[in-house]
């Protein structure tokens, strides 16, 4: 008998209030859109730290010990502005890169932990034989997908949200699509400055 896989990735969960502000941007943001859109059930809104794809149910503890090595801080995170990705027609609300360390800025700052979360998260996964995605850590939340083209406005008023913790879920087919149930949390330590 094979053995089961988990469709899993690390994530982090907006906060009630952000998704409430996500929903009502995903909807305004569809009239600049062309094509069949299909909104992003707010449910299902989060922010990718790491996709690892498919894992027998026997290597889940193993993910497990990896994300609970990961020490990194907790911080408000900032979507402060909108992009749409031609291929597979994705608008999404993110972040900018990670800033320099030379910037001493709160919103730099906040990326700069958000990078490290994200950086350490892949590498801790890579030291115990996953495989996480390879492309590049770009910081986002899925508003849409299915749109031809966008001509986006600028996002006025950051969506902002306080990461206590990131979370490993699990993608489940369901009749009307995908739906992610949280399969652990994974707590975030607190600066004491």
């Amino acid at each position: 008998m094979s053995e089961s896989m988990h469709r899993v990735f690390f994530a982090l969960w907006p906060t009630a209030e952000a998704l409430g502000h996500l929903e009502v941007l995903a909807g305004d943001l569809l009239e600049y859109a062309a094509g069949h859109p299909r909104r992003t059930p707010v449910d299902n809104l989060h922010l990718t730290l790491a996709f690892v794809g498919g894992v027998p149910a026997s290597r889940l503890d193993a993910l497990y010990a990896c994300a609970a090595r990961v020490s990194a801080q907790a911080f408000e995170l900032s979507l402060d502005r909108f992009g749409f990705w031609p291929q597979g027609g994705i608008l999404w609300a993110g972040c900018g890169p990670p800033a320099p360390l030379s910037a001493a800025d709160e919103p730099s700052r906040q990326r700069r932990l958000l990078t490290q979360l994200a950086n350490e998260l892949r590498a801790q996964l890579q030291a115990h034989g996953f495989a996480p995605d390879p492309q590049p850590f770009t910081p986002h939340v899925t508003l849409a997908r299915g749109v031809r083209r966008a001509d986006l406005p600028r996002l006025g008023t950051p969506v902002r949200w306080r990461a206590d913790e990131f979370v490993l879920l699990e993608s489940q087919r369901g009749v009307k699509g995908s739906n992610y149930a949280t399969l652990a949390s994974f707590p975030l330590t607190v600066d004491e400055r």
